[in-house]
This record gives C-alpha cells, structure tokens and sequence, in this order.
C-alpha cells in the first residue's frame, strides 16, 4: 500500500476519502486512532490514506483532479 494524502484536517480527510470511493478505489486510513486521542488538533499527527499499490498512480490522479492546486502528494 501506498500514501496519496496526509492531513489532520477531519473535513478534508472526509472529502478525501468520499472521492477516492467514488473512483471506485478502496482508501484505508491510518493513524486515526492516535490522531483522536489529541483531538485532531495536533499538527504532527497527520491521518494517513493509502491506496493499493495498483492504484496508486490513479488515485493521485483523481485527487489531483479534484482539489487541483490544493493537493500536495506525499513524496513516493
């Protein structure tokens, strides 16, 4: 599995999820769990999504399609 967005933002992380699910792809969130204990509102516990392997490279496409500029792919 691969990363394609990061971010301790639960709205985003929601939006993020929503579009990749509606690309028919299967995201799984990591860190959510210790992202919670804080709140949400520690910068330096981000919630990860990650994607298979195979969909990888489609999933940053569609993200990329759907917050443009915003978006900022973790580094591969």
């Amino acid at each position: 599995m691969k990363e394609v967005y990061s971010t301790n933002d639960p709205v985003q992380l929601s939006f993020v999820e929503a579009v990749l699910k509606d690309a028919r792809l299967s995201p799984v969130t990591l860190d959510s769990q210790t992202a919670s204990i804080f709140g949400g509102a520690v910068p330096w516990v981000n919630r990860r999504v990650l994607v298979a392997d195979e969909d990888w490279e489609q999933a940053r496409q569609v993200l990329k399609d759907a917050l443009g500029e915003a978006y900022k792919p973790p580094n591969p």
